[in-house]
């Protein structure tokens, strides 16, 4: 099983509350974002989101040019269906982080 594989039986096997790694609010990360980059234009890329509540965090603190990238298609599945209509104010991109060109 590749990398991709793995991480979309995880999500299509588990509710988002079930990793181990969820947070109902990514308080630490959005409070050193907005230290780091207060204007809400600068661009945020959230490398390895998923279905991760920082791009709501993100949203509802008016930051306007967030991408998410995850390899797992199930996970940012989870999230837009999460946002609603505020998912289209979101860039998509399911790719390897090791490997997507960024620029």
């Amino acid at each position: 099983m590749d990398a991709r594989e793995h991480w979309e039986t995880v999500y299509r096997t588990k509710s988002i509350i079930e990793v181990s790694w969820f947070q109902r609010e990514a308080r630490v990360s959005l409070d050193l974002i907005a230290r780091v980059a207060p204007e809400l234009d600068s661009t945020i890329v959230d490398v390895g989101g998923g279905a991760s509540t920082l791009v709501d965090g993100l949203l509802s603190r008016g930051y306007r040019n967030v991408t998410v990238l995850d390899i797992a298609s199930a996970a940012i599945d989870a999230a837009r269906a999460r946002l609603g209509p505020a998912a289209t104010n979101v860039r998509w991109v399911t790719a390897d982080a090791l490997a997507h060109p960024f620029l």
